[in-house]
C-alpha cells in the first residue's frame, strides 16, 4: 500500500521530495536558498513545502549520511517529527559539527523524510513491574564487546 500525502509548493524553487532509489526508505528534502552554517552553529533551513499527512502518521526528518561523514552536517533534533496536524512549512534544523563553515546551496539535498504509522499509547500506573534478566541495568550496562 502506498501512503498518499498532499503537498503544496510555497516557493517556486521548492523541489518535490522523491526517492533516489526504488528500495530507499527516505525521500530527499532540498533547500530553497543558499545558507552558510558556521562551525558549531545551527540554522533552520526551509524546504518551501507544506504537507498534509493522514491522521495516524508522522514524517520523520533524518540526516543525510553523506553530509554527516564528509562535512559534519547533521539534523540537530534527529529525528525531527512532522505531525499530521501541522500545516506550516517543513523546515530542517541543520547543525555544523565540523571546524569549517559549510555552504548549503539552493537545490541541495539537506535531509531525508521517512514516513511512519503512529501507535498511540495509554499509560497504566503500576507499582509492580515484571522481572527481566536485565532488570534496571542501562547506560552501557551490557558493555561494548560481545562475550563469545
Amino acid at each position: 500500500m502506498t501512503l498518499k500525502v498532499k503537498i503544496q509548493k510555497m516557493h517556486e524553487d521548492a523541489i518535490i521530495p522523491a526517492y533516489s532509489q526504488e528500495d530507499d526508505a527516505g525521500m530527499d528534502l532540498f533547500s530553497t536558498k543558499d545558507y552558510v552554517i558556521m562551525p558549531n552553529h545551527r540554522i533552520l533551513i526551509g524546504t518551501g513545502l507544506k504537507i498534509e499527512l493522514p491522521r495516524g502518521y508522522e514524517m520523520q526528518i533524518r540526516p543525510k549520511s553523506g553530509l554527516a561523514i564528509r562535512n559534519g552536517i547533521t539534523v540537530l533534533n534527529t529525528p525531527g517529527t512532522i505531525d499530521a496536524g501541522y500545516r506550516g512549512e517543513v523546515g530542517v534544523i541543520l547543525i555544523n559539527k565540523s571546524s569549517l563553515p559549510y555552504k548549503v546551496e539552493k537545490g541541495q539535498k539537506i535531509a531525508q523524510a521517512v514516513f511512519n504509522k503512529i501507535e498511540k499509547a495509554k499509560f497504566i500506573v503500576s507499582n509492580n513491574m515484571s522481572k527481566t534478566e536485565r532488570g534496571d541495568g542501562g547506560f552501557g550496562s551490557t558493555g561494548l564487546r560481545t562475550n563469545f
